[in-house]
């Protein structure tokens, strides 16, 4: 049944895209957006920007452009900004990244060069292994969060931008559990004010965003905005919110090749997985208390996709390794090895091997993109709090409390799906003919 659709604000004006870190995820976003606009590439992996959605019967041939059917901000209307720990600007930072080409750069550099990072809110015990000089201060945690909404404030004045939206894309934080000073939005504001060790950055950052009404995105696996005081506080503030930890390589693999497997009913002894990586992401990881936040978003997929407990003769005790291990010389360019052990019919058992060389920013870029429009998009609608629908993007889904993440890329893709067709009063897609009934 088609439903009415919901009431979505007109995309007009400027959005400004906050950037939390300007490293190789950003500066590859911004230079790929700037080299979008002028013809010299195109969106690959972009699904606001290439992808279609399917509307009606297949016999309807109603196939349009999702940026066509739903309204997006468009590309010649972002303005970006950014925070980091070093003072380099874009263009600067995208060479030191080393990701895309110094002839691509070049023919974007005043773009790049003049987008310049704000001093961000940082504290060495949450990230060792990095050490930046562009960092504010303040004497409690609240008057770092009061600056970071100075500086929203200033950015949309600045840049005569009707909407912004922010997206964590800075390192792994430390590990952290939730805590009492998590579980209330009073708590939680006692927490800043009293500098408790348990309040991140990215909360601060979070917490800033929600309080001025920016949509938040967490492309980390830092607990962040995953915690009942930011959510409560996202539900009352009108504002939505997504996470945690852009799927990408590896993860991204298990995501499609895990459901693949589960359909068939095949079994899984086990599933080993290593990464090589050479960027300031794999340097943060080389620290045992960043990469347990990692391994933690990692491990829990092939958990939820399986379901062991409802298939314990295929799935029950199945071994999972993560391992990543810093490389220099790899730079931005991830491998990921991964050595399945499955078993069929009879219980013979079988092997698949992979070699995933990628890509890590040229992959997370584009999802970075969708990520800010879908959240403009969600705001206009009148949506707020958690934005399951947006899963599709994580590795490590935000849920509403009490409900298991969903993990199956496909069943992700058709919910992103069913909820813009449920936006514009369009009939869900099931793939339930009713001619099977007459």
């Amino acid at each position: 049944m088609a439903s009415r659709g919901v009431d979505i604000a007109p995309a007009e004006g400027k959005l400004g895209i906050l950037l939390v870190g300007l490293g190789a995820v950003s500066t590859t976003l911004v230079a790929g957006v700037e080299a979008i606009k002028r013809g010299i590439s195109k969106p690959i992996g972009s699904l606001t920007q290439m992808g279609t959605i399917r509307l009606g019967k297949r016999t309807d041939a109603r196939v349009p452009k999702i940026k066509d059917f739903v309204p997006l901000a468009s590309l010649d209307d972002i303005v970006f900004g950014a925070w980091d720990i070093f003072s380099d600007n874009a263009f600067e930072a995208a060479m030191n990244a080393g990701v895309l080409e110094k002839d691509l750069l070049n023919q974007v550099s005043e773009q790049l060069a003049s987008l310049k990072p704000m001093p961000a809110v940082f504290e060495q015990n949450y990230v060792k292994r990095l050490h930046g000089e562009n960092i504010k201060t303040g004497k409690t945690k609240m008057e770092l969060a009061e600056q970071l909404i100075e500086d929203i404030a200033r950015f949309k004045s600045e840049n005569g931008c009707d909407r912004l939206v922010m997206v964590w894309a800075a390192s792994t934080e430390i590990f952290l559990e939730e805590t009492d000073v998590h579980r209330s939005v009073e708590a939680f504001e006692k927490g800043l004010y009293d500098n408790d060790p348990a309040i991140a950055p990215s909360m601060i950052y979070a917490y800033a965003a929600i309080k001025s009404g920016v949509p938040f995105a967490n492309g980390a696996p830092n607990l962040t905005a995953d915690i009942p005081a930011l959510t409560k506080l996202a539900e009352a503030n009108r504002v939505p919110i997504c996470g945690k930890d852009f799927k990408t390589g590896q993860t991204l693999m298990k995501t499609i090749l895990a459901p693949g497997l589960k359909s068939r009913m095949l079994g899984l002894e086990g599933w080993y997985s290593t990464n090589i990586l050479g960027n300031r992401d794999g340097e943060v990881l080389d620290d045992p208390e960043n990469f347990k936040t990692k391994e933690e978003s990692k491990l829990s997929v092939l958990e939820h996709i399986l379901q062991p407990d409802v298939y314990p003769d295929l799935y029950d005790g199945f071994s999972h390794v993560v391992r990543i291990n810093y490389y220099p010389p790899r730079g931005d360019n991830k491998e990921g090895w991964d050595a399945i052990d499955l078993f069929g019919w009879l219980g013979y058992t079988m092997q698949i091997k992979i070699d995933f060389l990628c890509r890590d920013s040229i992959l997370a870029a584009p999802l970075a993109l969708d990520l800010a429009l879908f959240m403009d998009l969600a705001q206009r609608a009148g949506m707020k709090g958690v934005q399951e629908w947006l899963s599709f993007y994580f590795k490590a889904p935000q849920t509403a409390p009490g409900l298991y993440p969903e993990h199956d890329i496909f069943i992700q893709l058709m919910k992103l799906k069913n909820t813009l067709r449920h936006m514009k009063g369009e009939d869900l897609i099931t793939h339930l003919g009713l001619e099977y009934y007459d």
